[in-house]
């Protein structure tokens, strides 16, 4: 018994749709990133960028649990003296707030060239109008079992 290893040109990517504005950001994220790794499907391969397309809807609007809007705070270096820079997550959703979920996601994935590439297969919307109508995406239940309170 042999076991099979996908090509590159035998996958034929799928287009997802999801609503995030009731997810909340972790659980959200997990199943965005297994996607678009390739790990829901059967011949999935670690080499191999096996994963399909996602497109966000209501990035912006994704929920956070606890006091996390408070306490999580998002930190990066400009490379310059002196830029060390920070913002909570209460900052993030008023400034770029579809980069909240991307962020989550980005550390799901794998740090190598293969894991950049299957990022940029995630598409993301503040609101409900995208631009990828012609590939016909279909809509995807996460399934997270656990929706954001109102």
């Amino acid at each position: 018994m042999k076991t099979p290893m996908a090509k590159a040109g035998d996958i034929k990517p799928q287009w997802h749709l999801v609503d995030a504005s009731q997810e909340v950001l972790g659980r959200a994220a997990v199943k965005i990133a297994a996607i678009l790794q390739g790990k829901h499907r059967a011949t999935w391969t670690p080499h191999v960028d096996t994963g399909d397309y996602v497109v966000v809807l209501n990035a912006g609007q994704i929920q956070a649990t606890g006091d996390k809007d408070r306490k999580k705070i998002y930190q990066w270096y400009t490379g310059w003296p002196g830029g060390q820079k920070e913002r909570t997550l209460a900052q993030m959703r008023v400034q770029r707030p579809e980069e909240i979920l991307r962020l989550a996601v980005r550390r799901m994935l794998p740090k190598t060239r293969l894991g950049r590439a299957m990022l940029k297969k995630l598409k993301l919307y503040r609101g409900t109008e995208h631009r990828h109508e012609a590939q016909n995406p279909q809509p995807l239940d996460l399934g997270t079992g656990r929706k954001a309170r109102a």
